[in-house]
């Protein structure tokens, strides 16, 4: 397993790029095999699950990033079944609010993060950062920052200092026990365009489909610069990136689960053990039970 997690795995940017990678790879997986493999790693993720929520030293933020219609919602859905409710928090980004536009761009995700003892999930997330407002300049005209008066203000030197505040943001967080894992499903342009047809097609699937989403498509090339040049500059040791083939929905989902399963094994979790006067406490209780 870990061969096939290193596989996708960015911990520098040095000689990434994305067209290193295949969106249709499914390694040695069939899809006939999908459930049973899935509903087999989940389980072994959900018992150590417990042992995060009742060690409450250290956390875990999932991060979901990718195109429109690559499957960031239904892997969501997958791959977290089972988990324990009560130790899981789902954020979903939309556009900023006006009160999120009067604080700085990390302001709302910080309020967002998993606490001790809890999974995070974040459906977009930080990153549209140094997405959208990369593809779409005059987004961040909205943040009212000092010196930006205009998009001709949006220097290098801009770029660099806001990937510079998330390395430090994901820096922060991993000190104090969060650990994170970036996933990035890379599905290609033509998968997009057939799930796009297929949800123009399908009835019970036309509430997903946005005109909005079409007109983002015809700057793919600009997206795909985009997010290759955010894994460049924010992949670490500490806090990866995976680039995970997300054309076949059936493997992304065994793909994210993977590297779930490994991540939360890596802290070596335990349940607490009680002092002694507290264990001998404890009997003291129970034998006061067993009286009544």
């Amino acid at each position: 397993m870990k061969q096939f997690i290193n596989q996708f795995k960015i911990t520098e940017g040095r000689n990434f790029s994305l067209k290193d990678f295949d969106t249709s790879f499914t390694a040695e997986y069939k899809k006939e095999d999908a459930d049973k493999v899935l509903q087999e790693l989940i389980s072994k993720a959900v018992i150590i699950q417990d042992e995060l929520y009742a060690d409450k030293q250290s956390s875990l933020l999932i991060i979901f990033q990718a195109m429109d219609a690559a499957g960031k919602d239904s892997a969501i859905k997958h791959t977290m079944s089972g988990f324990n409710p009560q130790g899981c928090q789902v954020f979903s980004f939309k556009q900023p609010s006006s009160e999120e536009y009067a604080h700085d761009f990390l302001w709302r995700h910080y309020k967002a993060l998993p606490e001790r003892g809890h999974i995070g999930i974040h459906n977009r997330s930080h990153y549209e950062n140094v997405l959208i407002t990369k593809v779409h300049p005059e987004l961040v005209l909205n943040e009212n920052i000092p010196g930006i008066k205009n998009v001709k203000d949006l220097t290098d030197g801009f770029w660099d200092d806001r990937y510079q505040s998330i390395r430090n943001f994901e820096k922060h967080l991993h000190y104090n026990g969060t650990v994170i894992v970036k996933f990035f499903l890379h599905v290609s342009r033509k998968e997009q365009k057939e799930r796009f047809i297929e949800r123009i097609d399908d009835p019970k699937k036309n509430w997903k489909f946005s005109a909005t989403d079409v007109k983002e498509r015809a700057f793919w090339d600009e997206y795909m610069h985009a997010y290759e040049k955010a894994i460049k500059e924010t992949a670490t040791p500490e806090n990866p990136w995976y680039v995970i083939p997300a054309d076949k929905k059936w493997f992304t989902r065994i793909a994210i689960s993977e590297i779930i399963l490994h991540t939360i094994e890596e802290l070596k979790l335990k349940y607490p053990v009680l002092p002694k006067a507290e264990k001998d406490k404890l009997q003291e209780i129970k034998a006061a039970l067993e009286k009544e």
